[in-house]
């Protein structure tokens, strides 16, 4: 049942040499990479307004406009810096390859915690965004919008357990239709307004403004709008997602970013500017422009249905982009191994399931509310932004190959404006939850090293040198010990009892009792079954069964020298479902991860299938 199950969701599992098949070209690519850099828009523009409207009233749709100029101008050089990155690094890996090869493990780690803290961020940010955009729609639900977000992030997942090729399919054709809905709305918008005379006036009561313009102000409004910038990475860490010829299909992906982010993000800029959209808990700012454009009519629907939807896949973006990521880190063994291997469907399975897990723990953490996960967001991507530009500027400064000098101004000029909006960023929402940030990616950072010191004094004991050969042992000298623990004389402990007898003649089975009466039970049974092996019992009045057993093979009762080999047989039950290991072999488990430790001990689990 759990298997076709399995299979209904995820689909039958893919061969290694179908990989190819499962990259996906330019057409698909722009969705699935760049989906949370297009769905941003939907939100940046309301973090913009949010910070200057109480403070500058209905003037703050000037300086947003001005905002959204400067972040637009912002990702072009992002955008040129990025296009070299994909030339100079073929097989992926963005800021933490580059940082890492350029500027030193450390730099490197600190962009892979950064971007992996990032992506995690996007998957919560979009889905609740996604949730707000129902809502808004269908205002009852708002009390419901933690386990809507949590079920959207279940869907991704699936999603993206099936694979490159089919979330592809899945996920790109709303992303398509957001973008062209997006697009009509702002052409119908401006047309609206301009050619047919149309007046647009405020829903809500435009606040009063309280002060006026100033540059803290100003920049506090940019950090917050930057958040439109936070999926440009992607396309350079998923070069290896993309057929062949994957470079070039990763910069005109690139290039096609660029100009939907212009033209969305500006376009909706600019709508906000003439529609008067107020920033609300309940009301998104592109549902109020929609129902001024369009009115509360199909259209309106249509265009919070495709936001919601783009809002949810944004996330797929950091579907691609993390799993790949922990993969190259995995390699180089600053995570878990298990990060680098291909599941059923040829995706990196681990990577997505532990992003889904973490994304579902910040939307309980945070109640679902997307302007309490904002101030974490843009600050680690914008830090990776820098690492990566400053690795690619020494790199040319190292190297002078070619037009050297143009590729570095391109690039440092890549660091002074990611440099300082990291700085902006995390200076003006330090207080709002960026300190957080501060902590978790020197904490990753110093987990990474850990790991990698774990894997590196593992294969230096592992190592095995040339001259070194299998050991001469005379089995003669040499006594094979078998050392059977028995709870219960049944049908598991007697096939356990026949497997010992192949390997060695020195069989003691030895029971540790901790009820009289069930080992005088015990005992009674062995007597009528006439075993024909002698049973030693050792009371444990502290009821532990590990520590009775070791004491008896270190002392000098027991007759096993310190070369002698002591092999301890646990019999296992295998049980037909999943929840059957709860109920079972929790004591034999228990005594396998005690004796595991003991240099002079192997152990061997003889396991007996339950039929059910």
């Amino acid at each position: 049942m759990e298997l076709k199950l399995g299979k209904f969701l995820i689909g039958k599992t893919l061969k290694t040499d179908e990989l190819k098949n499962e990259k996906f070209n330019v057409f698909w690519g722009l969705p699935i990479l760049s989906s949370d850099a297009i769905s941003s828009v939907a939100y940046a523009g309301e973090a913009i307004l949010l910070i200057l409207i109480s403070t500058m009233g209905a003037a703050s749709y000037k300086y947003m406009f001005y905002a959204t100029l400067c972040i637009v101008t912002l990702m072009f050089i992002l955008v040129f810096s990025y296009r070299q990155t994909i030339d100079s690094y073929p097989d992926g890996g963005g800021s933490y390859i580059v940082a890492k090869d350029n500027l030193g493990t450390v730099p490197g780690l600190v962009a892979g915690a950064a971007l992996s803290i990032d992506y995690v961020l996007t998957v919560a940010v979009s889905t609740c965004a996604g949730t707000a955009a129902i809502t808004s729609a269908v205002p009852s639900l708002i009390q419901h919008k933690v386990p809507i977000t949590i079920f959207l992030i279940i869907i991704m997942t699936i999603g993206n357990l099936r694979g490159i090729r089919e979330s592809s399919r899945i996920f790109g054709v709303p992303t398509y239709i957001f973008i062209f809905a997006v697009i009509g709305m702002i052409l119908y918008g401006i047309i609206k307004v301009h050619v047919f005379g149309y007046t647009p006036v405020a829903q809500y009561a435009i606040p009063q403004g309280t002060g006026h313009m100033s540059i803290g102000l100003f920049l506090t409004a940019f950090a917050s709008g930057c958040t439109a910038l936070t999926g440009i990475e992607a396309v350079s860490n998923g070069i290896p997602n993309f057929k062949e010829p994957s470079q070039k299909n990763a910069k005109v992906v690139l290039e096609l970013l660029a100009l939907t982010i212009f033209f969305v993000f500006g376009g909706l800029s600019y709508l906000a500017t003439l529609y008067h959209a107020v920033p609300r808990a309940d009301v998104t700012v592109v549902a109020q422009i929609s129902a001024q454009v369009f009115g509360k009519n199909f259209f309106f629907y249509l265009i919070q249905i495709t936001t919601a939807i783009i809002l949810i896949m944004a996330a797929n973006t950091a579907y691609s982009g993390l799993p790949l990521l922990l993969a190259l880190m995995a390699k180089d063994g600053f995570v878990p191994r298990q990060f680098a291997k291909r599941g059923k469907r040829l995706g990196f399975s681990n990577g997505i399931i532990l992003i889904s897990v973490f994304s579902c723990i910040l939307v309980i953490a945070f109640k679902g509310d997307t302007n309490l996960l904002l101030p974490l967001y843009a600050v680690g991507v914008f830090i990776s932004f820098t690492l990566s530009q400053s690795g690619m500027f020494l790199k040319w400064v190292r190297s002078k190959e070619g037009a050297w000098r143009h590729k570095a101004f391109i690039n440092g000029l890549g660091v002074i404006v990611s440099f300082g909006t990291a700085l902006i960023i995390g200076v003006t929402r330090f207080r709002h939850g960026a300190w957080i940030v501060c902590i978790v990616v020197p904490a990753l950072v110093l987990l990474m090293i850990k790991i990698k010191h774990h894997y590196t004094v593992v294969a230096e004991q592992l190592k095995l040198n040339v001259d070194q050969r299998p050991k001469e042992i005379n089995f003669e000298e040499q006594k094979r010990y078998v050392i059977l623990p028995i709870d219960t004389l049944n049908k598991a402990f007697l096939k356990a009892l026949n497997y010992a007898r192949t390997i060695s003649d020195e069989i003691i089975v030895f029971h540790v009792s901790v009820d009289d009466a069930a080992t005088a039970k015990l005992l009674k049974r062995w007597e009528e079954y006439n075993v024909g092996i002698p049973i030693i019992i050792k009371k444990s009045p502290y009821r532990n069964i590990v520590t009775p057993l070791v004491k008896f093979i270190e002392s000098e009762e027991y007759a096993a020298g310190p070369r002698d080999t002591v092999t301890v047989i646990m019999p296992q039950f295998v049980v037909g479902k999943w929840w059957g290991n709860i109920l079972h072999n929790q004591t034999a488990l228990f005594i396998k991860t005690m004796l595991l430790k003991r240099r002079n001990i192997a152990m061997i689990t003889v396991p007996y299938i339950i039929q059910e």
